[in-house]
């Protein structure tokens, strides 16, 4: 490198010095007068005047101005050689800059053509064969041809001749006041005394010397430099360095305000803790705060600043920290606020547990669990595979929806278990309160935030497993609608700023997964359901059942009850029995109630001190749980006629229902009796309907209308019955009733009919064979397009009972009166 810094040429000894303008401004005009006398008196002595051969020395980032003095590093070869030549001869050189700085064997091509002619004052050699010069500008030149560039650089230069004489005018006049202005400007930016230097700059009345004075200290670089030296006009000269001055009067003020900015951000930091030490000191005088008071307030400051909260949550933090530190500390204010702060800082902001998302493992998982749901396994298995492919998707709100006992709540904690989240459950039955889900304003005494912010914070992390039990029962009354409050929570547009009263900041609850069980998803509200997605949950069957028992139930009570497994035995056809007789429901809860009582009694014939093992059979059942709720014997071999059977759907799975018609002499009234609703009614209406409009085809006594009535009822009268699925059944046993015909007592229907005979689609098909099934019943009539529906219906149950498909009553007449 041909030079060290530009910038250290008249102050080599603090190159980096903020003063540098000023300095450079008054050493350069002193090193001019001296220079310019020397020269006078050399020339008064008759020393040659400058040759029009000079060797060439190219610099990196630095142009030489007439009368500047500055130190340069000489390392190249070339430039080496081209110093000891001008020594040797005349002590004159041309200094030019390179165009590109990077270039290390410069061409013709690198250099500008115009430089200047300067004198080597002194010349020093380092250790390490390097030159260092201190040379002081001359003149202006430019290159006219080169002589050599080998093996350094000689050139024929001509001189520039500087304009003596330059018409003062306004404007000259006003760029020279404006360069003085501005220099004066940026060293008091700078901070730097102003007197001495601009002594030198008023006494300088030619634009040209100004200009290159000027431009000689200002921070340019090579290309804005270039273009002020290569200016011969002075006033021209002048004109750029005003416009430099102008750049760099912008720089130093930005300069100086971000200093200024940032040293009042001390003064003021220094200020507020003198001040807080001041107050301090007032208020233990005045026995109003004590030392424990005072390190609260530390730690509440630093938990707040470690909480990771949101920049605006923070702010909101920080500006209630400041309205407890001035509280008394004993008043009732300063509580409510302290207790908002702890809640801030309690909530879990940036804290997210690391999923899981290893599929097989998950799907493992489950299985262990819960047997069989293998539709809702596949499912959530799908919504953990999603989650791994894209970790930033917005997943659905799932709602489980199923009769009792059936292990929606449990599923909710087998994916928590899944994804190694943490699980929190909310019942929502028979809540009324908004503020249960939305909190309380801090206005109330006793205020606290809603239940879902609550979950959260019991969590300890942003992405818990929230289970929302019994959605289905929420409630409405004049303290609001918790079902509207549930709509924002559980909208993942939304609740990524779910605002609690209480906390009165938004809470990010997009990264929670919410799952939302429901018995009945008629009473849950449109506009909630439409934020979820429904996943039926049905009945299991009594394999299912009994292998739950065995797998699952079994163990837990037989441990529960402080038994082993070697010393108690439970024969599968035992669990069959208590299944059959003893519970009939979707779900397992009384299954579990009754094993568990079974238990208890070994348990205390265990404790009196009877002697294993224990063994319990399907004989030895009554013995332990007392006489079967559910006979068998509710089955007849034979009906007379009039009795069919159909079967119902219920929210605790599928049922037999015995339906009864009767007619008598009469006058055509029709009587139906068994707690039926509308819609069971008017089935039972357009039953007689069909029969009337066919009763040549249906082998009918003709004028029946007239002079017979028809009694139709359903038994157990205290349930309430509703829903068309027995207008198929109820046809069947009119016509049983008036053609004197018993209908097979091995079959069972389910159907919804028409006037016109035809049989439509009904739900819960997996149910009501179930029931069959658990009723012993040999033949099942259901709809043709119903068929789909035998898809969830296992293998099992199927091979255990005929299923007929009909599309009309005709289709089910030959199946009914044993013609099939």
């Amino acid at each position: 490198m041909d030079h060290d810094d530009t910038r250290s040429n008249t102050a080599p000894e603090d190159p980096e010095s903020p003063e540098d303008a000023g300095v450079h401004a008054q050493a350069s005009s002193g090193a001019g007068a001296s220079g310019e006398a020397e020269r006078n008196d050399d020339a008064k002595h008759g020393t040659p005047e400058i040759p029009s051969v000079l060797p060439v020395l190219a610099v990196r980032d630095v142009v030489v101005f007439n009368y500047m003095i500055l130190p340069l590093f000489v390392g190249r070869e070339k430039s080496v050689l081209a110093v000891e030549n001008a020594i040797q001869n005349s002590r004159y050189l041309f200094v030019c800059a390179q165009k590109e700085e990077q270039v290390e064997e410069p061409t013709l091509d690198d250099l500008y053509m115009t430089g200047s002619i300067v004198a080597v004052m002194r010349m020093l050699k380092m250790p390490d064969g390097r030159l260092k010069l201190l040379v002081q500008g001359i003149s202006r030149a430019r290159i006219a041809s080169f002589i050599q560039t080998e093996p350094f650089m000689l050139a024929e230069v001509q001189a520039i001749e500087e304009h003596d004489s330059v018409k003062f005018s306004v404007e000259v006049e006003a760029m020279l006041r404006s360069a003085r202005e501005q220099s004066e400007q940026i060293l008091a930016l700078r901070g730097v005394s102003s007197g001495e230097i601009m002594n030198v700059l008023q006494g300088v009345d030619d634009p040209g010397r100004l200009a290159d004075l000027i431009a000689a200290n200002l921070r340019l670089r090579v290309e804005e430099a270039q273009r002020i030296l290569e200016a011969e006009e002075p006033v021209e000269r002048l004109q750029l360095v005003n416009t430099q001055l102008s750049k760099e009067v912008e720089v130093a003020t930005m300069q100086a305000r971000i200093q200024n900015t940032a040293r009042e951000g001390m003064d003021k930091a220094q200020k507020d803790y003198f001040l807080r030490e001041q107050m301090k000191a007032i208020r233990r005088e005045l026995g109003e705060r004590d030392f424990d008071q005072e390190d609260e307030m530390s730690e509440l400051a630093a938990a707040i600043a470690k909480a990771g909260m949101p920049k605006d949550v923070r702010k909101e933090a920080e500006k209630q920290l400041r309205r407890l530190g001035a509280m008394h500390g004993d008043s009732s204010e300063a509580t409510v606020v302290r207790t908002y702060l702890d809640w801030l800082i309690e909530l879990p902001w940036k804290k997210m547990s690391k999923d899981q998302l290893d599929i097989r493992l998950a799907a493992k998982i489950l299985d262990e669990d819960h047997y069989g749901l293998h539709k809702i396994k596949d499912r959530i298995l799908e919504y953990l595979s999603v989650r791994k492919l894209n970790p930033e998707s917005k997943g659905p709100i799932l709602c489980f929806v199923g009769p009792p006992g059936v292990g929606k709540t449990s599923l909710g904690r087998s994916i928590a278990r899944a994804l190694k989240r943490q699980f929190q459950r909310l019942s929502l039955g028979g809540m009324r309160d908004e503020a249960e889900i939305r909190g309380h304003r801090r206005t109330y005494i006793g205020s606290m935030p809603g239940r879902i912010i609550q979950a959260v914070k019991q969590a300890g992390t942003r992405n818990p497993v929230i289970v929302l039990d019994e959605v289905d029962k929420l409630g409405t009354d004049f303290r609001g609608d918790p079902s509207s409050a549930l709509l924002e929570v559980l909208d993942p547009e939304q609740n990524f700023s779910f605002s609690d009263h209480y906390l009165n900041v938004p809470f990010d609850l997009s990264k929670v997964m919410f799952i939302c069980t429901a018995n009945h998803l008629e009473t849950i509200p449109s506009a909630l359901r439409d934020r979820m997605e429904v996943i039926a949950l049905p009945g299991y069957t009594m394999q299912e059942k009994l292998a739950i028992a065995q797998r699952h139930l079994l163990p837990k009570i037989i441990k529960d009850n402080g038994l082993t497994e070697k010393n108690l035995s439970i024969h599968t056809k035992a669990v069959e029995r208590i299944i059959r007789e003893y519970t009939r429901e979707a779900g397992l809860r009384s299954l579990e109630r009754k094993l568990g009582a079974l238990c208890r009694k070994i348990a205390r014939r265990k404790a009196e001190g009877h002697k294993g093992p224990f063994r319990a059979g399907a004989a030895q059942v009554p013995k332990f749980l007392g006489v079967p709720r559910f006979l068998d014997a509710e089955k007849e071999k034979d009906f007379t006629s009039g009795l069919a059977l159909g079967l119902a759907w219920t929210p605790f799975g599928g049922e037999v229902l015995h339906i009864e018609a009767s007619s008598m002499k009469g006058k055509g009234r029709l009587t139906l009796t068994g707690h039926l609703g509308d819609v069971m009614q008017e089935s039972a209406k357009a039953a007689l309907s069909y029969a009337r409009a066919h009763i040549k085809e249906l082998g009918i006594e003709a004028g029946f209308a007239e002079k017979t009535d028809i009694h139709i009822h359903v038994p157990s009268g205290a349930t309430p019955k509703d829903g068309p699925s027995a207008g198929v059944t109820m046809v069947i046993a009119l016509i049983s009733a008036l053609t004197a015909k018993p209908v097979d007592s091995t079959l069972c229907m389910t159907g919804e009919l028409t006037l016109r005979g035809r049989i439509l689609p009904v739900g819960g098909i997996k149910e009501k064979i179930l029931a069959a099934v658990a009723r012993g019943l040999d033949h099942v009539i259901i709809p043709s397009q119903n068929v789909k529906d035998l898809e969830d219906v296992p293998k099992e149950l199927l091979r255990r009972i005929h299923v007929h498909p009909v599309q009309h009553v005709d289709e089910v007449l030959p199946l009914a009166f044993g013609t099939r």
